[in-house]
């Protein structure tokens, strides 16, 4: 299994980046290639070379003279920058030359270059990030989380039908549920996208179980989680910040009473369990679904471990098929509904 990494694409890159693959190298018998400026690069790999014997792994950098930054416009950074380190990632899969890539960099660049080398799978209207997100119950999927700000209700019959694939494959959740977020359970609630969408997918071939609110997210009522982009990105936005504040809340309670922080020691596997539960790291990357190929998103803040395990979603979804399956799910999602 070979996985391209855009070793420059992050907050922290090249720092948090070239640590994860060395990790990722160590953990597994996958081919990292570490793409950007071979000068970099070296270096960077340079500070691990005692720690972690680097030239006993399989990493081979791979040069790229250019770098899109998170402030650079997507589509115009792609087709300007086309020895970018994103760019060289997309095309070493589009070549064949690797079978997933990675990027913790600009995600709507990191989407214009997947749909410009890698194409859209045939029959696929729009690409969806997809997300985990934690429930009571370990982790649900969203789709989209902000690929489709805009959305038709044939957008999100196809979000359903590839997320509930994800779900499946990668998180293994057996016949996993489907939810349409609106703003009541009843089939008559919703905007008139939510409505269109809650009859194409009660056709689906999917466990559809109707219309869920927000609150019902966390609950865990669905395992796959299915909005347009700009609700998809404020739920996740919103569950990030959520998250932070629970923790801090927690901190300054305990701070507070005194016999409370005396028990702190008995609670902190707890409390790391919890930490760990909410940590987005620790998913690492969220795949694009609908192109033709294995692209997996990180987020931009993501530190070495979320690197790492992003590696590893990558070479599990390239692993299982789950693009082939795409291709199948929506080939046959277009017969069902002639």
């Amino acid at each position: 299994m070979i996985i391209a990494l855009d070793a420059m694409g992050s907050d922290f890159a090249p720092v948090s980046t070239v640590e994860g693959a060395i990790l990722a190298a160590r953990e597994s018998d996958y081919k990292i290639l570490l793409v950007g400026p071979e000068r970099i690069l070296v270096e960077e790999m340079s500070k691990y070379a005692k720690r972690y014997n680097v030239k006993s792994l399989n990493i081979e950098i791979v040069n790229a003279t250019e770098i899109i930054s998170m402030d650079d416009h997507p589509v115009k950074a792609v087709r300007d920058k086309k020895d970018s380190s994103l760019s060289v990632c997309a095309k070493l899969v589009a070549n064949g030359k690797a079978d997933a890539f990675v990027s913790m960099g600009n995600s709507g660049a990191v989407m214009s270059a997947a749909l410009f080398y890698l194409k859209r799978i045939e029959g696929v209207l729009r690409p969806a990030i997809s997300t985990t997100f934690p429930s009571i119950n370990g982790h649900c999927v969203i789709a989209d989380m902000g690929a489709n700000v805009d959305c038709k209700p044939e957008y999100l019959l196809q979000f359903g039908i590839m997320a509930s694939l994800f779900c499946e494959k990668i998180i293994g959740i057996k016949d996993p549920k489907v939810g349409l977020v609106s703003i009541g359970e009843e089939d008559i609630k919703g905007n008139e996208l939510t409505l269109a969408a809650f009859d194409l997918l009660k056709k689906a071939d999917i466990n559809f179980v109707g219309n869920i609110e927000g609150r019902d997210i966390p609950k865990a009522k669905a395992d796959v989680v299915v909005c347009d982009g700009f609700v998809g990105n404020v739920i996740l936005k919103f569950g990030e910040g959520l998250a932070e504040v629970l923790l801090k809340l927690i901190k300054t309670s305990l701070k507070r009473h005194p016999m409370a922080w005396v028990s702190v020691p008995f609670l902190w596997f707890a409390i790391k369990d919890l930490r760990k539960k909410v940590d987005y790291n620790e998913v690492g990357g969220a795949p694009l679904l609908g192109v033709d190929g294995v692209c997996i998103v990180g987020h931009g803040a993501s530190n070495f471990k979320a690197v790492k395990n992003a590696i590893f979603v990558g070479a599990k979804a390239a692993k299982d098929n789950l693009t082939k399956d795409i291709k199948e799910a929506i080939a046959k999602s277009k017969m069902d509904l002639v």
